[in-house]
């Protein structure tokens, strides 16, 4: 009858009122608790009512508390409830606080450990917590005692329930971060706290995945707090059968059913603190024997000793270290422990030995079941010495013994508990061992398994075998697989002490080890243990699967396992069960080498798995040697953590986040571990996996890579690591030595090798220390001096063996792979110095053997040196007496040189020895560029130079998908050469820019371009260095001084030509898709995009617009409607661009198609020289053959075979070309249909077939497949030669000087010249400025086109790339301000969120055009619904509100060479936590930009650099931030000290352009702003119409009385009006303004508003 008092809390903190099956109301009320079903079936619907609990009625504290508790009057669970209970808590230690809750009138069980006591002492200092008593209903709290506490535990999330079978205490805790409770298959490091309930009672069962029971008992868990590191663990000692839940709250419960509460919460600074304060508890880690942490081999079943030793023979044979081998129960006689078989291992007393002359180990297995059959010929005299001793597991009585099956058939079962079992063990180990031989041993199935439940007789129907609740343990009955519950032991019944099976018979095992091998150390391996079995015994996980699942999720149970005081821990390598792919053998073998025990092991009926029986050459044996000698030689290493750990509890085996806590994205790494403090280890652990997504945590500290010492340049959490089939990722911690010895077969060999020492130093440099001759006992000092050399990669090609470098004069290094480097090359030279520059005359060493033999020598070379002005100079090396190649770009290049050394900031200087230029900054004496280093060659058709950098922080190279905006310098290369390849990693795409920007130490920055257009490379090493490797031409270099990043940019624009300004209209928003099936598509988008009002000015046609994709021509099937609603479309504001390609069709009727017809009359098209044929070099692209139908089903490769026409190119260098294309153009113009902008695409120029039709390229093979190869694109594609996809190299082109050039040399520059002729005709058939969007690039594209960033993909990871991307083109390193990547992605399927968060992004991109290809759903903003529609109008919203800022930016970085997307390093370079930033972006220096680039995240971190900051929708400064960031919203913000110019937004720019302008003022903290604004009629040729520069300085803000952190928001009330824009009269709200000649507007008094400050 009692009501039921509900508390009104969140669904995450409901305790389960009814933990059983069956919820019902009626059975929720009888226990007067509270009935909410809800639509999610894991929450509770019967959770606790505060009726239910005990009461504290009395309390006393002398030094520690103890309490007496009264249940409250509530309905009983499951019955027997205790009425009175006893409370106590002792507070140990000052880390460690242990609370009991038990019967206060009757004693129960309570778990007899061996090394937990009571304390007698009190603590040394003050506590670290306090404990907290809550009154009615009972609860406790314990608090961190830190400023302010912090709560850890808190019990009153739900009431104390204590019955005689079912005891139950929840506690909430501070964080979602809990680590621990087993054993089970945790497939993740971190538990998931959505209502996950899992069973601990110890078990017989496979590790497959499930939630279910396993082998061990382990109610412990830690807590991570938050980034501080700060940690607690909470072990309950009790041995029952039990189950945890964890919750959202987050919070745990513990359910038992038996035993007393005795918890023990240990509190630690760090995760590792944690571990140390719980082994104190339960005991430090064994030491095991050196010889342990070898490799290991076994199976069950190999069938008999010979085949035991035919495996251990082949293994040796392969070389592999390998130090331990094992039989299983194969090697006794019936499976009958003491025994073995005199038949088919007749000869095992021998065998130690056999293993023992080569260094090697022998371990056997024992199972605790004793068989109760006779042996083959006699007694079986240890089950008779175990019956007069009566040492057996009971019936009831006491006295029967309980009988079982397990392997050797009906068996008995010692109690390991009665000290005359223990005595009978340690005898029979002893008898055993005199008769074999072994070495350590193995104890298997001591959960206790039984293969029938409970016993041959079963069990009795009582409460101990059917208790009233029982955990959801595997098959939900008790005696399942093993003893009835009421079995009797000496430390009581089985239902207790089930669960301590397997700990007494690791302590029984562990005296006969000590009695058997006295003072020379053994081990004991079990596989059932409890908390403080690690001070005995190592474990490992278990019968798995030889499976991906079960390679992955040891991970999380070798992390455990250190967590709960086991660090000998490791799985079965390969798999148990089941037969092993040789890839994931090999997989398993690269990772088990880490695994603190590391050994394979199989079962019976499955195929051999050991390394060599997959063959002496095979993957697993070569790369299980290489890494198994690695781990052979950090042996030293890894014992030193053994040592630690039983010393101090550390662990072994690490998780990253124990080294890394305050980062949180370590906290769920569970793919990765880490060797101690100083290795981590991350293997593959999916099949054809090549790339792992792997955390290298270098935002906190420095990583090397272990096989070459190369530091990991990249300060992201993650990077993408190429790890093909015979590798996994190692790294070095900086800062850590790590001792090694010299690998041997095993370690009885390695050992009598010198010690050595790893030293990662903490700044850029490894150590390798070796032949230290140590004495134990002494500690040592250890100097060293350190001098860097550069070793340039001499066989840079793919088959790189030591004859074919030494036969090029190069020295063949073995370090950890085959390395080829150049011996250093003597040049003989001439130097003459002038004021102006250096001249060098440099011949070559003839001693040295030629390079490559199909390319010619050049042995005389010029260097000319010239001081272009004091920021920049210019170096060419050349052939002085055979012309060659030269690039046909124009550079804007300083009339005479500067010949004032005064006025210079560079000096140069000449290093002979190897030859090469070193150039120096003066204001620092830093070296920016030292070419003196070897490999310098130039040859006909391979040209290399190497350089130093100055630091690691390297931008630029293109154009090559890169994942960071800064390179990663740890040997990566990248072809350059324009193809049409989608944007892949280390892909060639559409444009080559062979230009950087670097920083130096100094935190100055510097440029370099070598203008060569012939196919190259770049590389990257970690010295720092950077190597060219070109195929032809000359070296040509230009370096411009900054010294700042924006300097260099606008250094470099003035030497290639600065940005195009485009038209007004081309920054407004652009849609696009390839497949719009016909005109009334467009039509009904344009009609949807208005009435959803999203602001849109562009609209685009791909070819689908074309008659057969032909140039040029209108489909007049379903696109005949076209040219009239583009005239509606503009005649409502909006512009309308199309897509030119240039390839022109052949195939077409004479006469019918004047684009080839005046093409073939003017000459335009790509021909083979003459003395080849007169041919034109024919290709294939989209246009199609007349009068075919085009069958989509077939392959490509016969599509374009059947359906598509010839295709010939025009070359745009003649001057003829860049008439004809003009006059196609302006024709259209005038006869088909207007346009504003042109699209120009495929103009790399992309191919459908190979080089030509036919692909049978004339001319020299050399131009075609050079003698060297770039990596380009893909491997396969490579091989194919340079005109894959594209023109022969043979192919002539004419340069408007009438010099003929091979398309070798000109194909990096077609798309350049492509670009200015169309944007001329651009020009001159409309009249306006409008704007030119190309796809293919080169330095100076931008004087005249904008770029997109190509055809990419719908995925998350292409936002960050977009930005990176933007950053190499917009930023200045290839100097196009006009850019975007296809928003929402053009290839696959794009996805809501994904989208939605692209529109913001791409809201804030130069060039904002939606794309996507054909056959693909629609994705532009009204295609998703009301509520994308309405989010992208918002932020499109805000982009137009911003478009005078914008077009400002343009306008200084047309006439300045400003950036206009500007990384956060370029307005502050002297914060070095900008260099890596390549999340964020700025618009100018004024707009920060953080967008969200992940799924699913409401919260994005961004830095906020050292200024001053105002949220554009607080004040913050140099430290990384966390903003909300709601699927609404993208995170801008307002520098102080600057003014943006502003208009109110519409629905395109004509309209937007009538509105008032206005003016965003950020103040500073002085109150002054500053900022300009450029403005003309959107689309003018020629001279501009107004610039007008705002100032404004607020000394007094009307009505507000304050100066500082203020943002106003001024609106110029006038009409758009040119001449009226700024007339002083119509300011209503600017005082005292005057227009000053100087076109500076003053304000001397502000009618302020303040907006919304960001502030602290």
């Amino acid at each position: 009858d009692i009501v039921p008092e509900c508390p009104n809390i969140p669904e995450g903190e409901r305790v389960d009122c009814f933990p059983d099956a069956g919820a019902s109301q009626v059975n929720c009320s009888g226990y007067a608790c509270c009935w909410s079903p809800l639509n999610e079936t894991n929450v509770p619907w019967c959770f606790f009512s505060k009726n239910h609990g005990y009461s504290v009625v009395s309390e006393s504290k002398p030094d520690n508390i103890e309490a007496k508790l009264t249940r409250m009057d509530a309905p009983s669970l499951f019955g027997a409830d205790i009425k009175e209970l006893t409370f106590y808590a002792e507070m140990q230690t000052e880390n460690r606080l242990r609370f009991k809750i038990t019967d206060a009138s009757k004693a129960r069980f309570e778990v007899p450990h061996e090394h937990v006591q009571s304390l007698s002492d009190t603590p040394n200092g003050p506590l670290k917590y306090r404990l907290e008593l809550i009154q009615k209903p009972f609860g406790l709290k314990v608090w961190r005692t830190t400023s302010p506490e912090k709560l850890l535990f808190d019990t009153t999330i739900g009431p104390l329930v204590f019955a005689d079978q079912y005891l139950q205490l929840s506690a909430k805790l501070p964080s979602h971060n809990i680590y621990g409770i087993g054993e089970h298959v945790h497939q993740t490091f971190r538990h998931d706290t959505n209502w996950r309930t899992w069973p601990i009672f110890t078990r017989d069962a496979f590790p497959n995945g499930g939630t279910h029971n396993l082998y061990g008992h382990y109610p412990y868990f830690t807590c991570l707090e938050d980034t501080s590191g700060q940690s607690f663990g909470v072990f309950l000692m009790n041995s029952n059968a039990m189950e945890v839940t964890i919750q959202p709250a987050p919070a745990v419960t513990f359910r038992t059913i038996g035993g007393v509460l005795d918890f023990y919460i240990l509190i630690g600074e760090t995760p590792e603190a944690v571990v140390d304060e719980f082994t104190k508890l339960i005991g430090r880690p064994f030491i095991p024997p050196y010889w342990s942490l070898g490799f290991q081999l076994s199976r069950w079943d190999y069938g008999s000793l010979e085949e035991v030793k035919k495996v251990v023979e082949r293994n040796r044979q392969a070389g592999l270290p390998y130090d331990v081998q094992y039989t299983d129960i194969d090697y006794m006689e019936n499976k009958k422990i003491f025994t073995y078989d005199m038949d088919k291992f007749a000869e095992l007393p021998q065998f130690a030995d056999y293993m023992h002359d080569k260094g090697q180990k022998y371990i056997v297995i024992l199972d605790p079941a004793v068989s109760t059959g006779q042996r083959i010929n006699g007694p079986y005299e240890a089950l008779e010495r175990g019956h007069a001793a009566k040492v057996w597991v009971t019936e009831p009585d006491g006295v029967t013994p309980l009988l079982g099956e397990v392997w050797p058939g009906e068996t008995l079962f010692p109690d390991y508990t009665n000290q005359a079992c223990i005595d009978w063990w340690v005898d029979e180990i002893s008898r055993f061992h005199k008769e074999v031989k072994h070495d350590a041993l193995w104890i298997d199935m001591n959960e206790v398994a039984n293969f029938v439940k409970g016993g041959i007789k079963g069990c009795a129907d009582n409460k101990l075998n059917y208790p009233p609740f029982t955990p959801r343990i595997l098959d939900d009955l008790m005696y399942s697989k093993t003893l009835c519950m009421d079995a009797k032991h000496k430390w009581g019944d089985h239902y207790d002490v089930h669960s301590l099976y397997g700990y007494s018979m690791v302590l029984a095992t562990d005296k006969a080890s000590k009695a058997v091998f006295g003072k020379s150390r053994s081990m004991v391996f079990t596989r059932s243990s409890f908390p403080g079995v690690g001070k005995y015994s190592g474990h490992w996980l278990g019968d798995n699967g030889a499976n991906w699942n079960d390679i992955k999720w040891a991970i999380p149970g070798m992390l455990e396992f250190n967590l709960f005081g086991i660090p000998y821990i490791g799985a079965d390598i390969c798999g148990f069960f089941d037969d092993s792919t040789e890839e994931l053998c090999t997989r398993w073998m690269q990772v088990g080498a880490f695994y603190p025990f590391s050994r394979n092991h199989n079962a019976q009926g499955y195929a051999d798995q050991d390394p060599a029986a997959y063959g002496f050459d095979s993957l697993v044996v070569n790369t299980s040697r290489h890494y198994l000698n690695i781990r052979y030689t950090l042996l030293p290493y890894l014992y030193t953590l053994f040592y630690k750990a039983h010393v101090n509890g550390e662990t072994v085996v690490r998780p990253v986040m124990h080294e890394f806590y305050s980062d949180s994205e370590t906290w769920a790494v569970h793919k990765q571990f880490m060797w101690g403090a100083h290795l981590l280890i991350t293997p593959v652990l999916d099949p054809v996996s090549e790339h792992t997504h792997t955390h290298t945590h270098t935002k906190h500290t420095l990583l090397y890579d272990f096989l070459w010492g190369i530091k990991i340049t990249d300060r992201k959490a993650t990077i993408n690591m190429h790890l093909p089939a015979d590798k996994i990722g190692l790294h070095l911690r900086g800062g850590g030595i790590l001792p090694v010895q010299r690998p041997d077969i095993t370690t009885t060999y390695s050992r009598l090798h010198p010690m050595g020492l790893i030293v990662a130093l903490d700044d850029n440099k490894v150590l390798h220390l070796t032949n230290l001759e140590l004495e134990l006992g002494k500690e040592y000092t250890v100097n060293w001096e350190v001098k860097i050399s550069v070793n340039i990669d001499c066989y840079p090609e793919e088959d790189k063996d030591q004859a074919k470098c030494e036969a090029r004069g190069c020295i063949w290094e073995v370090r950890v792979r085959r390395y080829s480097i150049f011996r250093p090359v003597i040049f003989k030279y001439n130097k003459v110095e002038t004021p102006s520059g250096i001249t060098v005359d440099i011949d070559r060493n003839s001693e040295f053997p030629s390079q490559r033999s199909r390319s010619r020598d050049i042995s005389k070379l010029r260097v000319d040196i010239t001081y272009m002005s004091g920021r920049s100079l210019r170096w060419k090396i050349f052939d002085p007496y055979n012309a060659r190649y030269e690039v046909p770009v124009h550079l804007d290049l300083p009339a005479t040189p500067e010949t004032d050394e005064t006025k210079r900031e560079y000096r140069v200087q000449i290093n002979d020895k190897p030859f090469g230029i070193q150039v120096i900054r003066k204001e620092t004496n830093e070296i920016i560029w030292d070419s003196a280093v070897p490999g310098f060659t130039f040859s006909d058709q391979f040209l290399q130079i190497s350089t130093r950098l100055p630091s690691d922080y390297v931008y630029g190279f293109g154009e090559t998908e890169h994942p960071t905006y800064k390179h990663d310098l740890n040997f990566h290369k990248y072809g350059l050469f324009a193809k049409d390849q989608p944007p892949g990693y280390k892909l060639n795409s559409y444009g080559v820019h062979p230009f950087y920007m670097g920083l130096e130490k100094s935190k100055s920055a510097h440029g370099v371009l070598l203008l060569n257009s012939n196919a190259m490379d770049v590389t990257f090493q970690p010295t720092p260095a950077l190597t060219y490797r070109t195929i032809g031409g000359i070296l040509d270099f230009y370096m411009v001084m900054g010294p700042t990043p924006e300097e260099v940019v606008q250094q470099y624009t003035e030497m290639i030509g600065r940005p195009v300004l485009p038209a007004y209209w081309s920054l407004g928003f652009q849609l696009c898709r390839y497949g719009y099936a016909n005109d009334t598509e467009i039509a009904d988008l344009y009609r949807d995009m208005k009435a959803a009002k999203i602001p849109y000015d562009v609209q685009y046609a791909d070819i689908d617009y074309m008659e057969r994709q032909m140039d040029f021509t209108l489909d007049q099937v379903n696109f005949k409607e076209l040219p009239a609603l583009v005239d509606q479309m503009r005649a409502d504001g909006m512009r309308f661009i199309f897509i030119l390609d240039p390839a022109i069709a052949g195939n077409e009727t004479k006469g019918s198609y004047p684009a080839f017809d005046t093409g073939i009359e003017k000459d335009v098209f790509i021909k083979w020289p003459p003395e080849l044929s007169n041919d034109i070099v024919w290709g294939k692209v989209w246009p199609d053959y007349p009068n075919v139908t085009v069958d989509n089903s077939l392959d490509w490769d016969t599509q374009v075979e059947l359906f598509r026409a010839f295709a010939a190119f025009p070359d745009f260098f003649k001057t003829s070309t860049a008439e004809w294309w003009g006059e196609q153009i302006k024709d259209y113009y005038n006869n088909i249909m207007k346009f504003d902008g042109l699209w120009i695409d495929m103009n790399e120029p992309a191919s459908f077939v190979h080089g030509t039709v036919g692909e049978n390229c004339l001319g020299n093979d050399d131009l075609e497949n050079p003698p060297y190869m770039p990596p380009l694109s893909v491997q396969n594609e490579s091989l194919r030669g340079l005109n894959h996809k594209t023109l022969c190299m043979n192919s002539e082109q004419i340069l408007a000087s009438g010099t003929r050039v091979k398309h070798y040399d000109v194909h990096n520059l077609y798309g350049w010249s492509h670009t200015k002729p169309t944007y001329d005709a651009l020009l001159s058939t409309t009249g306006k400025r409008g704007v030119v969007i190309t796809r293919s690039t080169y330095p100076s594209s931008g004087r005249w086109a904008g770029h997109w960033l190509g055809d990419n993909y719908s995925a998350w990871d292409q936002l960050l790339k977009s930005i990176v991307g933007m950053c190499l083109v917009v930023l200045g390193k290839i100097s196009i301000t006009i850019t975007g990547a296809d928003i929402c992605g053009f290839f696959n399927v794009a996805e809501y969120e994904m989208c939605l968060r692209w529109m913001q992004l791409g809201a804030f991109y130069p060039f904002s055009r939606n794309h996507n290809t054909i056959n693909m759903p629609r994705q532009d903003p009204v295609a998703w619904g009301t509520g994308f529609a309405n989010m992208s109008r918002d932020v499109l919203n805000i982009r137009y509100t911003l478009l005078p800022y914008l077009y400002t930016l343009m306008y200084e970085a047309h006439v300045h060479g400003n950036t206009v997307v500007r990384p956060l390093l370029h307005e502050f370079v002297t914060d070095e936590k900008t260099w890596d930033i390549d999340r964020q972006f700025l618009w100018g220096p004024a707009l920060l930009i953080t967008p969200v680039l992940e799924m699913g995240v409401t919260v994005v971190r961004g830095y906020v650099p050292k200024d001053l900051w105002y949220d554009y929708h607080t004040v913050m400064q140099g430290r990384f931030v966390d903003m909300d960031a709601p699927l609404t919203k993208i995170n801008l913000h307002v520098r102080a000290g600057h003014i943006l110019p502003w208009q109110k937004p519409e629905s395109n720019t004509q309209y937007s352009r009538l509105n008032p302008l206005g003016l965003i003022v950020a103040l500073n903290d002085e109150g002054v702003a500053n900022g300009s604004l450029f403005w003309d009629d959107g689309e003018g040729i020629g001279e501009f119409h107004l610039c007008v520069c705002v100032c404004v300085c607020v000394c007094v803000c009307l009505g507000m009385g304050i100066m500082r952190n203020l943002m106003v928001l001024i609106s110029l009330d006038v009409s758009s009006s040119i001449n009226d824009l700024f007339n002083p009269g119509s300011l209503e709200i600017c005082e005292n303004m005057t227009f000053l000649q100087s076109d500076i507007i003053c304000c001397t008094a502000l009618r302020c508003f303040q907006s919304e400050v960001f502030s602290e």
